[in-house]
């Protein structure tokens, strides 16, 4: 669920790759988000503040709330359901010398039985006359995991992260850019509350249940190729293709198209669509054949196979020549997703039936940003 919500909740334009060696503007953001599907509903605010320091530094701060409603069906099914606050805070700096731009980054993230902090560098340089540019990455985190009702019950997982990436002005309309990322990750990788289920003639419904066990190690790999393509009229389109697979037996890929249009010089509308489609990991099953089967055992939906459809729209006003004090300009957007949800492997168990038969599992949710930027 945590991966989930950071994927979804981010502020849209982040397909665009960085071009240049300049140091962000001085801006601040104010951001709502809403989740709600499957059960799930995550909401809460987001403030970002960025302040150049002199001609060369560049300082940032986030602070950032998810308040949580549970009651999935992983839940409803094997548990209870929950609520709980997520506030995550970070520290940012971006240097700029010559043609070069390097950043450093600290984030904590806290909940009431979840720890993580986390600790990124990267840097990008400006080649061949500024028409390609060169980027590299990388992050440490450092996860410590709990359990409600076990204070005995601690856990650690340490990841890493590895990025390079390379942009290039093809034409004056052309930009492509081409991706490639490393994650490592080792210690407890599962969620304590899961459990997965196995067929038992003894019980009522033809099922018991026991705990998850995951692998200790995890590595995955991920190439992602994007373009974006000038229009003559003022507009843009985006077309984006990523691969990705990993030492659990997961592939997956995704594809995205992105059209972008500016309006009477104040409105920006962008639509856009992707499709994600993954393979489940080799120790996931929906149902096992006996208690303790096999040496990992997964139940959780997120490593089954699945599918998603989204359909989104964000629309842009620009406040122009506000002259509000310290303020210049402004920029009020509003972010809408449509995303669907089929799973292929992962059953409903409220619907009834025999084990193992019971109808596959899909459902809908809603993404809402509402967002305001001002540069001062």
């Amino acid at each position: 669920m945590r991966g989930l919500i950071g994927i979804l909740v981010v502020l849209p334009g982040l397909l665009v790759p960085l071009l240049a060696a300049v140091l962000p503007e001085d801006r601040a953001d104010a951001l709502y988000h809403s989740y709600r599907g499957g059960g799930l509903e995550v909401q809460g605010p987001s403030i970002l503040l960025r302040k150049q320091v002199g001609r060369y530094i560049s300082l940032s701060a986030n602070y950032y709330v998810d308040s949580i409603t549970s009651a999935s069906i992983d839940v409803v099914t094997s548990a209870s359901p929950y609520e709980e606050r997520r506030e995550e805070k970070s520290l940012g700096a971006d240097f700029v010398y010559g043609k070069t731009l390097m950043s450093l980054g600290f984030t904590t993230s806290s909940e009431n039985d979840f720890e993580a902090r986390s600790a990124a560098f990267s840097i990008s340089q400006d080649l061949f006359g500024d028409l390609t540019t060169v980027s590299l990455g990388y992050v440490r985190g450092w996860d410590e995991v709990g359990k409600t009702g076990d204070p005995d019950f601690s856990e650690r997982a340490d990841r890493q992260r590895y990025r390079i990436g390379v942009s290039q002005i093809f034409t004056r309309n052309l930009i492509l850019a081409l991706n490639y990322e490393t994650v490592t990750d080792e210690g407890y990788l599962n969620n304590p509350y899961r459990s997965v289920r196995y067929l038992d003639p003894g019980s009522a419904v033809g099922y018991s249940f026991e705990p998850e066990v995951y692998p200790r190690t995890r590595i995955s790999n991920a190439v992602a190729l994007r373009a974006r393509y000038h229009l003559p009229y003022r507009a843009s389109v985006l077309a984006e293709y990523r691969y990705y697979a990993d030492s659990w037996g997961i592939d997956a890929y995704n594809l995205g198209l992105g059209y972008t249009h500016v309006w009477h010089d104040d409105w920006l509308f962008d639509f856009r669509l992707r499709y994600y489609r993954q393979s489940r990991a080799d120790f996931y099953s929906d149902l096992f054949p006996y208690r303790q089967a096999q040496n990992f055992l997964a139940r959780d939906k997120e490593l089954s196979s699945f599918n998603t459809r989204t359909l989104g729209l964000t629309v842009s006003y620009e406040l122009d020549g506000l002259n509000w004090g310290f303020i210049d300009r402004g920029s009020l957007n509003l972010a809408y997703d449509r995303i669907a949800f089929d799973y292929e492997d992962f059953r409903d168990l409220r619907a009834g039936g025999a084990p193992g038969t019971e109808p596959l599992y899909r459902f809908d949710a809603d993404v809402v940003q509402l967002y305001l930027s001002i540069w001062y």
